[in-house]
């Protein structure tokens, strides 16, 4: 592998709009805040969406407050169910399926291991066993984490090649998750003719209609909007921060070129900011702090805690130098698009319309900025 993506006929370094139009895209888990964002942009676009998940994880959410339902045919199932996923994946017959479904959260998997594992292990068993079923699909992209990694608290960023592992069950899981689309890969889809499979690493994805509990954005925009104290619990561990738009552009840029290139794609990357962007949680918090329209304040809590990481950065120079891939926006305009995203939430404008806009403006940044 080393082609670069701006290589190929047709295609740019970005997601391309057109590529997608009538594309049949079948998306685990897009009743969830990454997925929503994605089946939103993907329906801007006229892709034909299935979308297939339990229902919305929190309430509020941003699938049912932007009404993602109307944009997609939306089928509420899990992905522990392989009978009810091969029927959905079958009487769709999609050109691109996008395995988002997960239990995404550290600390709820300290209280679910068992959940956990089944869903981000099992479930993706199901996904690939399903997709090797059905002839139409092309292109398989399953959606990991930077969590993947044996973390040894370097400063330097991980790259693809690193030793995978994880601490908790969650980022276990999803190193487990990393290793089964690796055998699926190569016991069966070795052959160029087969559908290309890959995986995807992103940072620590942060955007508007994230209502998820145990999470930073959330609990602070819960506390602001309250004019109470927001609690921390690790102010000064050091996280990979990115606007959701960041990697959902890298995971469409990489079906594009696997969808053109087959297995001269496939395999594992990392769509993760570069290494200024990784900040301190405090960070983050103090600029929220300071753009929120009202008084906002937070404090760490003493309390003990499950384990978590210190330090976790990605290396996405292979992104970079094969996809054309790179992050657009700074941490500070990050965090000014999510405050804008909620207060205007706030302040009852539609929230389809506050999301959709922002995609256009990235959109647009794309075109501008020539990534």
């Amino acid at each position: 592998m080393g082609k670069r993506l701006g290589a190929l006929e047709g295609v740019g370094e970005k997601m391309n709009p057109r590529f997608w139009k009538n594309k049949k895209v079948f998306i685990t888990g897009h009743t969830g805040f990454k997925g929503s964002w994605l089946s939103l942009w993907l329906s801007l676009h006229h892709a034909k969406v299935r979308g297939y998940a339990l229902p919305a994880p929190t309430d509020p959410s941003l699938f049912a407050e932007a009404a993602i339902s109307s944009r997609l045919d939306s089928v509420i199932g899990d992905i522990g169910d392989i009978g009810r996923l091969q029927q959905a994946m079958t009487d769709f017959q999609p050109d691109i399926v996008l395995h988002m479904a997960a239990q995404p959260l550290v600390r709820l998997s300290y209280e679910k291991p068992v959940e956990t594992y089944q869903t981000n292990v099992l479930g993706t068993v199901h996904v690939l066993e399903v997709a090797r079923t059905v002839k139409s699909v092309r292109v398989l992209i399953n959606v990991t984490t930077d969590k993947v990694y044996e973390n040894r608290e370097w400063r330097r960023g991980y790259h693809e090649a690193d030793r995978l592992g994880g601490w908790d069950p969650y980022s276990n899981s999803k190193a487990c998750s990393e290793l089964v689309t690796d055998a699926y890969r190569k016991s069966f889809f070795n052959d160029r003719r087969q559908l290309s499979v890959a995986t995807a690493r992103s940072g620590n994805v942060i955007g508007g209609g994230d209502w998820a509990r145990d999470r930073l954005i959330p609990d602070l925009v819960r506390a602001f909007s309250g004019q109470t104290t927001a609690v921390i619990r690790y102010p000064q561990a050091i996280r990979p921060w990115q606007h959701v738009l960041e990697p959902l552009n890298g995971y469409l840029t990489l079906a594009e070129a696997m969808w053109r290139e087959k297995n001269e794609f496939a395999g594992a990357w990392n769509f993760g900011p570069p290494p200024n962007l990784s900040k301190p949680v405090a960070w983050v918090a103090d600029r929220m702090a300071q753009v929120w329209p009202e008084k906002a304040q937070w404090k760490a809590t003493g309390d003990k805690h499950v384990h978590e990481a210190q330090n976790l950065t990605l290396n996405s120079r292979k992104s970079a130098t094969q996809l054309g891939w790179r992050s657009l926006l700074s941490i500070q305009e990050t965090i000014d698009w999510i405050c804008e995203w909620y207060i205007a939430r706030q302040a009852g404008q539609p929230v389809a319309e506050i999301t959709e806009r922002q995609i256009r403006r990235y959109e647009a940044l794309l075109k501008a900025r020539g990534a």
